[in-house]
């Protein structure tokens, strides 16, 4: 309060006096003047003192009697008085006056209050007992009756009056100190923020005085728990927080103290603290971390504290500590690592938003590690975590990457966020793929840009995304169009009569599009209810078919979502879940991005790189790269938005890209008129005439892939397209040449192409050109020799040219079968036992010893996904026998990491889309072969994609019921029993490492199909398996060893069965129906009830060594591509005999320790010359007792202890280095014994250590089964392998002449 800004009350107040006119004093009390001696001064005082003590503040008549005598009291004669007592005496009226008039001044000037301070009148009230209680009184009245109308005078006057008591006594106390301190209190600060300004600047002025008292009053408090010394003990966190704002010197002594509470028991207490201490460390000038080390390092391990608000705490903190402190950013980064791993979902959650926080507010504040933990967290398992972490990284990307707020090099720090969060679609949720999509319509290309600057956020977009990220992206708009085409099936549904199959039709497609949506549970609902609305309402549906008719705009499709929910809005339901989830169903199907105008804005996007015009450097993407990926996206636009592109504009560019060198280019174009220009040959006859020899072109002398798109496209967009056909098939088959390979494989991909898609006209004359040329002329022949390199695999541009031809070739008789359809002409016959010729020959056809390693494994893949393909075709996979099946399922245990590789790819991928016969998924039970671990992985995961994916179609469709052996899971069982009995390995039914290789491959399906037990499946299954001991092979019906090896898996899978599941002894709920082609009818009054295998064999299989995790554990993680580790050989000759006489051999050699030997992962290209082979030597023995191999590595000889009771038959190569031929073979070749006969198909090799093995009687039986065509000799390096002879009925085959005079007649 300015004293000298009131209109003076004091002076209007000053005629209040007695009646005569002279100051009023209190009874008994005669007038107090300078003429009166001292002694009768003091005396008169005392009474005014009194009289003053006595009064309230609600003595209104009092205040206005005795006011002339305040001000009397106030001048300078008594302030100034050299009496001591009497200044004292006069200071405890004033002190009582002070307050009685509180908050108005009695006072006209500040004068008078100048004068209290100038000449310390209160520090005279040291001398009296009850001092402390007159400075209590007159520093609350100070502080009360400050206000904001007083000058900066006033104020310096009760500082200076205030700050001389506390310097100038012995100390403050705590009555007096929480006068002081009750001011910084919040709520004492919010109601007179001019007593909070006093209190701070006394505090700052007196710090050197007061800090000892302060320490004082928070060790009482905070370290012996005396709550009672002050009022304000409940207030010591708000205090330490503003005593820290105005000094930290204040609490020198506090801090201490703090650290210890950091550790106190109660969680609440610690709590509190770390509140306060998040204050302290996070305000923005604070110094305190690196002032005080131990208690920043102490604070730091509440991080970890074991109660969760704490931790929750400590995270919060953590962002106004990045935003204030970057410094502090490296000591945060490892705890908030620890967080973001938390097992609260709430911490992991608040741990992204702290740092997404930081980050918005500038990327500088956060470093790289500190962005991977919410990179890390888009894969959280809680859908909040995911959500928040994928939309925090959406709005650093479009901040940063999009608007460039921070320049280039910020943009390049967080240029991974596009990938990464298009890499989140491959998740199975769909709640992660709706808001992906919503991702990409917001952030990535922002749906409200106009179309041209849209048009080049995604071309650039586009171009500069990973591979991943563009298969996600394409797979985005593959699901979006699939499900506007159900949404337009159903609208189609409604315009038919309603009927008992429309409604049923109507259903399916409701239950198909409940899938697409968030909670599909509570969606079908609401997907019936909107159906129903669309039935009753014409307009609606008119709305809708215009939303995805393929001619819909952008700004079209806008105004529709908007109409449609405003329709189904009810103003009465703020939130309206039916809404919402119509909403997410517009935006899936609403053409947001892509229309005419968006294709035509693209075109010219693409043109403006062709000519050097674009951006493109400047946006970090070469021009070719910006053309490729430019006519990649057309490419994949064009199945999605095939109407946008009918303009000639469009088309006279694309031609323009068909002349351009770049084949990649060229081949995309193509396919883009393949996809769109239905309507070329009707609409646009200039381009007509433009394309037709340019395609005849790329059909005859384009590259394979060009000239597949080029008759494709032919076949698909003229009506003439005989003619034109016949034009490209005439002048190729005439010109055939195999001495000119390298020539020969566009011909051959065009003529299989063509007798593929018009069978009826070519499938004839193809006939000649497959028997006289394809087969007789290159097929089997080998016109040049193959690079020995020793690789088993060569990356495709180092595969010699006639490979490639022969490659082509297969491929061509697979088309040209698959066009006739029939196999009227046997033809299929004579292809299916050239395939298998090939596999059985291990793809050197002719055994001329001429083909390299690597390109016998190309042959060996064409001719196993050659007859997977054919299987496809219901009609040939009749007569596929299953002596060629099992050949086939061989393929996956190739001795080669690629062959096996991509023949799983090739086989899941066909039996995912159900074009594949059931018995072909037994062939992943042979992936518990499997050397490397990842493969192991990868085949699990087909595993549970396919059974899901069966499963999931009996679902949704009631007539599947009718198709249960073809489409049941379970119905598997029987083809893997075969299959395993049938195995090359498996040639002793009594050998328990076999029997437990057999085991492992049962597990290895059974454990995913027994996952749940569905509709009594586990029973199911069971009475399979007793069922088929009740039959025999009807491969081989008389041979009883074959029967017994049978049955032995038989019972071998009912050990595993009965072991895993308690509920398989239950009732079947049906009769199980096995394969015909695989086992006979059932004999009347046979019974089967032998045991097969020994109550020990059944003990060791069920309580043998562990499993090694990576065989069955469920690995749910992305395959990588790093390098492999080499199989473990043998250096000992080998022997090819399938009866091991060698099962000596250590022993921790089987399929476990394949753990340790090959940790391989996934690759495409050649990594067989990183990994030198490891050389183990094995010491020949001659009796039967097994000998461990000691290994060099120590890992191994750790894995071989494990394993002790695995694998007595061969030594296993090594993943990486499996497909290595070791120089010192190469030298053996030249000088000594022949060289070993390479492992095969994955598979671990018969060891051949022992030199006196061929004593053994077994050797010189006859061999029934294997993949070898002869047995060994001294002269042949290529000796009969494990498990490696002919399949019956090629024997005769394997018999005839020399390797020259081998044909098939295809003519038979």
């Amino acid at each position: 309060m300015d004293f000298t800004a009131q209109p003076k009350p004091a002076t209007a107040l000053c005629g209040v006096v007695s009646a005569d006119g002279k100051i009023a004093y209190p009874p008994g009390v005669k007038e107090i003047t300078d003429k009166i001696t001292t002694d009768e001064m003091i005396k008169r005082l005392k009474m005014v003192v009194k009289t003053f003590m006595d009064m309230d503040q609600d003595s209104e008549d009092e205040k206005q009697q005795y006011l002339p005598l305040a001000l009397h009291l106030a001048s300078e004669f008594f302030l100034r008085n050299p009496n001591k007592d009497v200044r004292l005496l006069v200071a405890c009226c004033l002190a009582d006056i002070f307050r009685i008039y509180a908050p108005e001044a009695p006072y006209t000037s500040h004068d008078k209050l100048k004068n209290l301070a100038w000449v310390k009148s209160y520090n005279i009230c040291f001398e009296l007992e009850d001092c402390n209680e007159i400075f209590i009184q007159l520093f609350r009245t100070l502080f009360s009756v400050i206000n904001n109308s007083h000058n900066k005078k006033v104020q310096m006057h009760m500082l200076d009056l205030m700050s001389s008591i506390i310097m100038e006594g012995d100390g403050v106390t705590q009555e007096l100190l929480d006068s002081i301190l009750i001011n910084l209190i919040p709520a004492h600060k919010n109601l007179n923020k001019q007593s909070f300004d006093l209190a701070k600047v006394l505090l700052k002025r007196t710090v050197q005085t007061i800090e000892a008292c302060i320490a004082n009053f928070f060790n009482q408090v905070l370290v012996l728990g005396r709550s009672s010394v002050s009022d304000l003990s409940e207030h010591v966190f708000d205090l330490i927080q503003e005593l820290f704002a105005i000094d930290p010197h204040l609490l020198l002594s506090v801090m201490p103290q703090l650290e210890f509470k950091l550790k106190s028991n109660d969680g609440e207490e610690r709590l509190a603290v770390v509140r306060l201490l998040a204050k302290l460390f996070g305000s923005k000038d604070s110094d305190l971390a690196t002032q005080n080390r131990p208690l920043w390092q102490c604070f730091l391990g509440r991080f970890n504290d074991i109660h969760v608000p704490v931790r929750l705490e400590s995270v919060k903190f953590a962002s106004h500590c990045l935003m204030n402190h970057p410094d502090l950013a490296k000591d945060l980064t490892e705890y908030l690592k620890v967080r973001s791993h938390d097992p609260e979902e709430a911490i992991r959650h608040d741990v992204i938003v702290t740092i997404i926080t930081a980050a918005k507010r500038d990327l500088a504040l956060v470093n790289d590690q500190l962005l991977g933990f919410v990179r890390e967290r888009t894969l959280d398992k809680r859908w909040r975590v995911r959500k928040e972490a994928m939309m925090g990284l959406a709005q650093l990307y479009k901040k940063y990457c999009l608007h460039g707020e921070a320049g280039k090099e910020a943009a390049e720090k967080v240029s991974w966020i596009k990938d990464k969060l298009l890499h989140i679609y491959y998740q199975n949720s769909i709640d992660d793929k709706l808001l992906v999509e919503k991702i990409f319509a917001q952030y990535l290309v922002p749906h409200n840009l106009e179309t041209e600057e849209r048009m080049k956020c995604l071309y650039y977009l586009y171009a500069s995304l990973d591979p991943n990220a563009v298969k996600a992206l394409n797979e985005m708009w593959k699901c979006q169009n699939m499900l506007r085409s159900h949404v337009r099936e159903l609208l189609d549904l409604h315009k038919q009569p309603t009927s008992e199959a429309n409604c049923s039709a109507m259903f399916g497609k409701l239950m198909t599009i409940a899938k697409n949506l968030p909670d599909p549970g509570k969606a079908q609902d609401f997907v019936k209810k909107f159906n129903q609305v669309l039935g009753d309402d014409e307009k609606l549906r008119s709305q809708l078919e215009l939303l995805i008719s393929p001619t819909c705009s952008c700004k079209q499709a806008d105004v529709c979502v908007r109409e449609i929910a405003r329709k189904l809005a009810n103003p009465k339901q703020p939130t309206n879940p039916f809404l919402e989830m119509v909403k997410f169903l517009l935006e899936r199907i609403a053409p947001v991005h892509i229309d005419s105008e968006a294709i035509s804005a693209l075109v010219k996007l693409m043109n403006k790189s062709i000519e050097g015009t674009a951006d493109d450097e400047e946006e970090g993407v070469s021009p070719d790269t910006a053309i490729r990926s430019g006519l990649e996206l057309l490419k994949v636009l064009s199945f999605t938005h095939p109407t946008s592109f009918h303009s000639a504009e469009t088309y006279e560019s694309l031609l323009q890209c068909l002349r351009m060198e770049d084949d990649k280019v060229a081949e995309a174009a193509i396919q883009i008129f393949r996809n769109t220009g239905h309507k070329i040959e009707t609409d646009l006859p200039q381009i007509r005439s433009t394309l037709i020899p340019i395609l005849h072109q790329k059909a005859k002398r384009g590259t394979p892939h060009q000239a597949k798109q080029a008759v494709h496209c032919i076949h698909a967009i003229f009506t003439n397209k005989e003619v034109q056909l016949a034009q490209i098939f005439e002048p190729l088959s005439r010109s055939l040449n195999a001495d000119v390979p390298e020539q020969l494989i566009t011909p051959l991909v065009s003529l299989g192409h063509i007798s593929m898609l018009a069978p009826d006209q070519f499938a004839s004359p193809m006939k000649s050109v497959v028997a006289n040329f394809i087969v007789k002329d290159l097929l089997m022949n080998d016109r040049s020799t193959g690079e020995k390199n020793g690789k088993l695999w060569s990356p495709d541009e180092e595969v010699s040219p006639e490979v490639l031809a022969k490659v082509q070739a297969i491929k061509l008789l697979v088309r040209w079968l698959l066009g006739m359809k029939n196999n009227q002409s046997k033809s299929a016959n004579s292809t299916l036992r050239l395939l298998s010729a090939m596999l059985v020959s291990e793809g050197d056809l002719t055994e001329q010893k001429r083909i390299s390693k690597s390109d016998m494994s190309r042959l060996r893949l064409a001719a196993g996904s050659a007859i997977m393909k054919l299987a496809q075709e219901p009609c040939y996979h009749e007569i596929i026998t299953p002596e060629q099946f099992q050949l086939c399922a061989l393929v996956i245990n190739d001795e080669c990491y690629q062959v096996r590789q991509i023949f799983a790819q090739k086989l899941h991928k066909a039996l995912v889309k159900l074009l594949l016969p059931l018995e072909y998924m037994a062939i992943f039970a042979l992936c518990a072969k499997d050397p490397v671990k990842e493969r192991r992985a990868h085949a699990r995961q087909c595993l549970l994609k396919n059974i899901s994916i069966r499963r999931e179609y009996i679902k949704q469709n009631p007539m599947a019921t009718e198709k249960l052996l073809s489409l049941l899971p379970e119905y598997v069982v029987p083809y893997m029993i075969h299959l395993l009995a049938h195995d090359p390995d498996f040639t002793r039914s009594q050998d328990v490492d076999q029997l437990r290789d057999i085991k492992e491959c049962l597990w290895f399906m059974l454990e995913v199909l027994m996952t749940k037990n569905e509709n009594n499946s586990h029973a199911f299954m069971k009475k399979m398996a007793e069922n088929i001991k009740l039959t025999k092979d009807a491969q081989s019906p008389d041979e009883s060893k074959t029967n017994e090896k049978l049955y032995t898996v038989c019972d071998v899978a009912l050990c595993v069965i009965n072991s895993k599941s308690a509920l398989c002894n239950a009732e079947s709920p049906k009769d199980p129906v096995l394969p015909v082609k695989f086992f006979t009818q059932p004999e009347k009054d046979f019974c089967n009830d032998k045991s097969y295998i020994s109550e020990e064999t059944r003990v060791l299989l069920l309580t043998g060594k562990p499993k090694p995790a990576g065989v069955l554990g469920a690995v749910n993680k992305p395959l990588s591509a790093t390098g492999r580790k080499p199989y473990v050989r043998s250096t000992g000759a080998e022997t090819g005999s399938n009866i091991n006489v060698n099962s000596e051999l250590n022993p921790s050699t089987g399929n476990r320790p394949r753990e340790q030997s090959s940790e391989a992962a996934e690759t495409g290209v050649s990594e067989n010359e990183e990994n030198p082979v490891r050389i183990i030597s094995v010491t020949p023995v001659k009796n039967i007792d097994p000998v461990k191999n000691k290994e060099i590595n120590s890992d191994q000889s750790a894995q071989g202890n494990i394993s002790s009771d695995r694998g007595k038959k061969r030594t296993v190569t090594a993943a990486g280095a499996e497909n290595i031929q070791q120089k010192t073979d190469e030298k053996a070749d030249e000088s000594g014994p022949p060289a070993p006969s390479k492992p095969r198909r994955g598979r671990r090799p018969k060891s051949e250590s022992q030199g006196n093995a061929t004593k053994n009687d077994d050797i010189n039986k006859p061999l029934s089964k294997g993949r070898k065509r002869a047995a060994v000799s001294q002269e042949s390096p290529g000796g009969l392998e494990a498990g490696n002879a002919k399949a019956p009925k090629l024997q005769d085959t394997a018999k005839k002449a020399a390797p020259t005079e081998r044909q098939i007649d295809l003519q038979r």
